[in-house]
């Protein structure tokens, strides 16, 4: 418009924008991303660290960790909701082992820390620091 105000942008200065856009969405995602992720870590980490608690006081309370029920043992992580991690407890009288492993098709199924064990002598897998938090 020769001599008059320009009303709106130009579409060099909406490709920008969309450009810039992109750009901050391409970064910033990934870093959600791991984020969540980590989230998720600490919550399975949790849970197991809080399954075997349960299984100590069994034991100490029974001498063994076969025998009878244990209360509070969650199944699942998270404990409420759509599950990302299943658990898993294998007991006998001297030792026990949880374990989680992701759910197929889930979040975590690809994640290095798809899969953690903690057994009765509290040696935890995987060793990476990213998955115990350590």
């Amino acid at each position: 418009m020769p001599g008059g105000k320009q009303i709106g942008f130009t579409l060099i200065e909406l490709m920008v924008a969309v450009a810039i856009v992109g750009i901050l969405a391409a970064v910033a995602y990934p870093a959600y991303s791991e984020y969540v992720k980590s989230t998720r870590r600490a919550e399975v980490s949790t849970l197991l660290l809080e399954n075997a608690h349960l299984l100590e006081r069994h034991y100490t309370r029974t001498g063994s960790y076969a025998e009878g029920a244990v209360n509070g043992l969650s199944m699942q992580s998270p404990a409420a909701g759509m599950a990302l991690f299943t658990i898993t407890v294998t007991r006998n009288a001297e030792d026990f082992l949880l374990q989680a492993t992701a759910v197929t098709g889930g979040m975590m199924a690809g994640d290095a820390c798809a899969t953690y064990t903690l057994n009765h002598l509290g040696q935890r897998t995987p060793v990476d620091a990213r998955c115990w938090r350590r």
